[in-house]
This record gives C-alpha cells, structure tokens and sequence, in this order.
C-alpha cells in the first residue's frame, strides 16, 4: 500500500493560477467559500486527504501520465463549457437498468436528480430507453468473466448521431459490462470530449459481479453470433441496491434526503393516484453525507 502526499506548497500551486481569467473568478469568493478552498491545503485536513493506492493495479500506477495543474485544464482546447444555446445534458438508456420495468425507470430517475443537483444550473434531459440492438454496436462474451460486453466506441457513434441541438453533452448509461476494443478486457466507461458524448458502465458496481456465481455470464449453449441481438432478450440485471446508487452517483445531501427511506431493499409502494414509488436505497450513503455536512459547517461559519 502506497500513499500519494504533497506539500501545501505544491497544492496551492498546483490550484491557483495567475491567469488573468482565473484571478477574476477567485476575488469573487466570498469568505464562505475561501475557507472551504484552504481546506483543500491543509495536510491535517479532515475532508481532503492524501490518496492510497491500494496495489500495482490502481490506475496512478498503472497508467503514469504527466501532472496537470487547473490552469492547464482550464486553457485545454478540449475543455468544452455550457452556453445558452447548449446547456442541456442528455442521458440515453441503454438496454434495461434494472430487473423490471418499474425499477428501470425510478434508477434513471434517481440518477436524472442527481446530475441536476451536481450539475447545477443545467438541465438534465431524458430519452427514451433503446435496446442494445438500436445501437448496432459490435458484442462479444468475455473469455475471462463470460459476461457478455458491448463496443463503447461503437456507442459513441451512435449518441453522436442522436446528439439534439441544444445538448451540451449526451451520456448513454447501461447495466451492460463494455469493452473498448478486442485487446482490452473491459473499460467502465469511455468520452469524447470534443464531440459531447460518452457511455457509461454500471456492470461492475453491483455487488455480485466478481463472484463465480454470477448470473450474467453466458453458457457456451447460448452463445449467438456477433449479429444475433436476441442474446440481450432478458439478459441479467443486477439489483438496484444502496451499494450499486452509491457507486453510480456521489452524495448530495438534499439529493439523499429528498423522498429517500431507511430500507435495505428496494420495494415498489403504490401512492394514492395508483403509481408505483420506490424508496431510494441511500443507506450506504452515511459517510458521503457526513462528509458534505462537514464542508457545509466550514462554509456556513
């Protein structure tokens, strides 16, 4: 186990720029927000903490790549930003995102919420659900996992072409696991920057995915060509657990809080006017929120 520390002196340069541009955004802090900021310099701080990396794998080891301070990532050419005429996110459905047509669609919801609430000022736009085959992507069965897996990069071309007028962005999501090419093994998700698009895997955050017993993988009997898309008729959905929501988003306390319960599962409740709500499954989100609590109480001083 390795831990990544750096110096107050090295944060804070690292942070703040000299760019004329950034230096107008930082007077505008008030001091609410400039004692959340030098938070983020303290080595004994309790919201910003060093990085551990766990084994070779993790990614910072495994995939050394050149430091970037803010000011490089805010003059990247790539770095795309909302305007009036582009300021909608748009999330596409890819195949179902739950075991039943009810919890596919209060999952989308949930996650619809929370890009609104983290995305704050944009407004999150949801299309209709499509199938794995409307996508025409390129598939296969992994050797290692035998869980079946769809081209990302096929995807991107498919959301770039439904990409509306108005998006700032288009982000597929999917239960489904993805692989960006024949050489690699999986990806959990992958973007263009310049076009506005991007498709994302929750494959891999469900708690069973790993296991030997897992219900996705494939039998060789049932194994179809790499055009026949009848293998996604009914394929396994993990369940929607507090766990997988946790994973697929990042705390928000409002977010948590707003019509959520204490439940560990996820149980259909019929309201009054005869639709189905399910309680959201936030309690693995206990230490994300403290956590936000902790910045609020150092901004609301």
């Amino acid at each position: 186990m390795k831990t990544v520390r750096h110096s107050e002196q090295t944060l804070r340069t690292a942070l703040i720029s000299k760019n004329p541009a950034l230096v107008s955004q930082y007077e505008k802090f008030d001091a609410a927000e400039r004692r959340l900021m030098n938070e983020a310099f303290r080595p004994a701080s309790d919201l910003f903490g060093p990085i551990t990396l766990h084994s070779q794998s993790d990614w910072i080891t495994s995939h050394p790549e050149p430091p970037q301070d803010f000011e490089e990532f805010f003059n990247d050419p790539s770095r795309k930003t909302p305007s009036r005429e582009k300021h909608r996110i748009y999330i596409q459905c890819i195949g179902s995102l739950g075991n039943t047509r009810i919890i596919s669609e209060e999952y989308v919801k949930w996650l619809k919420g929370y890009c609104e609430a983290f995305f704050y000022g944009l407004t999150v736009k949801l299309l209709e659900p499509v199938p794995v085959s409307a996508t025409r992507c390129a598939f296969r069965v992994n050797d290692s996992t035998e869980n079946l897996q769809i081209h990302a990069g096929h995807i991107l071309h498919f959301l770039k072409k439904k990409k509306p007028e108005d998006a700032f962005c288009i982000v597929g999501v999917t239960m489904i696991d993805l692989y960006p090419r024949d050489s690699w093994n999986f990806v959990f998700g992958q973007a263009s920057l310049t076009d506005g698009v991007g498709i994302f895997s929750f494959a891999r955050y469900g708690g069973d995915f790993y296991s030997s017993s897992y219900k996705g993988k494939v039998k060789a009997s049932q194994r179809q060509s790499s055009r026949d898309y009848s293998v996604f008729d009914n394929y396994y959905t993990p369940e929607v657990t507090s766990v997988l929501l946790l994973r697929s988003c990042k705390a928000l306390v409002r977010w948590i809080d707003d019509e959520s319960a204490d439940t560990p599962r996820v149980t259909p409740k019929r309201s009054h006017d005869g639709n189905v709500n399910l309680p959201k499954p936030v309690e693995a989100f206990k230490e994300w929120k403290e956590w936000i609590i902790k910045c609020l109480a150092i901004v609301q001083k």
